[in-house]
């Protein structure tokens, strides 16, 4: 059995095969050097609890079941993790109904310990944050993604699969009773795959024989820092506070739910480092890079299938608003700072820098729907994972369960 992919879904896709299916041949295969280097090892490392997924979805399923797993996983391993809670804030009458609609998700969603607070009542969790009325959502946590990569991939190891990275597909054949991986240290025949390549989803799915729809379009997400590192002074703030003690745990805005980004947050990270973002516009490549390079990394390949892409265009038509706030933000950060300060007052006078940035592997349908939800395909003797946007990385470990659910009844093993 081979799996494409070596990011957390990757991963806990093979530690389930090894634990479901032992004594069979797992064999994972990454394009990069290391395991999680895309967008596993690049997001605020929030474990969700399941508060923003429509009743009934793929996504509110199995985020709430893989929360649960996670934490559990965490806590038998000793993988640092906080189970800090989060705050989603109203700050105008306008943004009411968002949260009521919120807090009607969440409740139908079964999201444990979620309560709606009230004005002074805001300040008992995030004594800086100001606002009307906010959802509190104590199950939510943060984690170190790239550990829990790291700690999958060891079990799958010891279980006897087996772990390449270096090593990207380019070609896939179908054979009479198996599927031949063409790659880039020579060829892998398994009996089955599983395709879990985040933002090359597509164009493996095409090479494996599905249709182009649904497309990768890729997002650039940018955080900015508190500037401080790690335990450090921040700038000074109304006397000899820290920047970063403003924010106890996780501070976001009411979302538009029609859209799969839930707006500029604050985030307290295990590293005590305190982000405020993320941006979300277009990206030219995949990886994340620049057009420069292009010749090495195929970012005018990206480019050019986004372009070209007829979702993208109607896309843009539909959400042209959303895109120039967006740009926005891009061409002058400090405006994320702003907003902010919207939450927490006290951060107006925060001296900000440059974060991590990472890309959203985010399908985009021929109509210029972005999918809000997973999506699985099936090629011959194969299963694609063509969409798996956060809470992907929550939800890892119930996904797997899933997808090998699924590979269990289509290939009847």
């Amino acid at each position: 059995m081979a799996v494409v992919g070596g990011g957390i879904l990757g991963l806990a896709v093979a530690r389930e095969l090894t634990r479901r299916r032992p004594g069979e041949s797992v064999c994972v295969l990454e394009r990069e050097d290391r395991l999680a280097s895309h967008q596993t090892g690049h997001n605020s490392g929030v474990i969700h609890a399941g508060v923003y997924y429509k009743p009934g979805s793929l996504k509110a399923e199995l985020c709430a079941a893989g929360a649960r797993e996670l934490y559990r996983l965490c806590e038998e391993r000793q993988i640092a993790h906080a189970r800090c809670g989060k705050l989603i804030v109203a700050l105008r009458p306008a943004e009411l109904l968002g949260l009521a609609e919120l807090e009607r998700r969440g409740r139908a969603n079964g999201v444990a310990g979620l309560r709606r607070v009230e004005g002074r009542e805001i300040e008992e969790v995030e004594p800086h944050c100001r606002g009307l009325a906010a959802l509190h959502s104590p199950a939510t946590g943060v984690v170190d993604f790239e550990a829990v990569t790291r700690e999958l991939a060891r079990e799958t190891s010891e279980r006897g699969g087996t772990v390449v990275t270096g090593c990207e597909v380019r070609a896939v054949r179908a054979g009479g009773s198996s599927v031949i991986l063409e790659h880039s240290r020579g060829g892998t025949e398994a009996g089955h795959a599983v395709f879990c390549a985040g933002a090359w989803a597509d164009r493996l799915a095409v090479l494996a024989g599905a249709g182009p729809d649904p497309r990768i379009v890729p997002f650039r997400g940018a955080y900015l820092r508190v500037a401080a590192l790690a335990g450090a002074p921040a700038p000074a703030l109304r006397g000899d506070r820290r920047a970063s003690d403003l924010v106890r745990a996780l501070i976001y805005p009411v979302p538009d739910v029609s859209l799969p980004f839930l707006g500029v947050h604050l985030t307290r990270q295990m590293s005590g480092e305190l982000l405020i973002g993320p941006t979300a516009l277009p990206a030219p490549a995949r990886d994340g890079g620049a057009l420069a390079g292009a010749a090495r990394d195929g970012a005018w390949r990206d480019l050019r299938d986004t372009l070209t892409w007829p979702g993208s265009w109607r896309l843009a038509r539909r959400w042209w608003r959303a895109g120039l706030a967006e740009m926005g933000h891009a061409i002058r950060p400090s405006t994320l700072g702003e907003a902010a300060a919207r939450y927490v007052p006290e951060l107006a006078g925060a001296e900000l820098e440059p974060g991590f940035a990472g890309v959203r592997a985010q399908a985009v349908d021929r109509r210029g729907t972005l999918l809000d939800d997973f999506s699985f395909s099936v090629t011959g003797r194969a299963l694609h994972v063509r969409n798996a946007p956060s809470p992907g990385a929550t939800a890892s470990l119930a996904i797997a369960r899933h997808v090998v659910d699924r590979c269990a009844q289509t290939f009847a093993w």
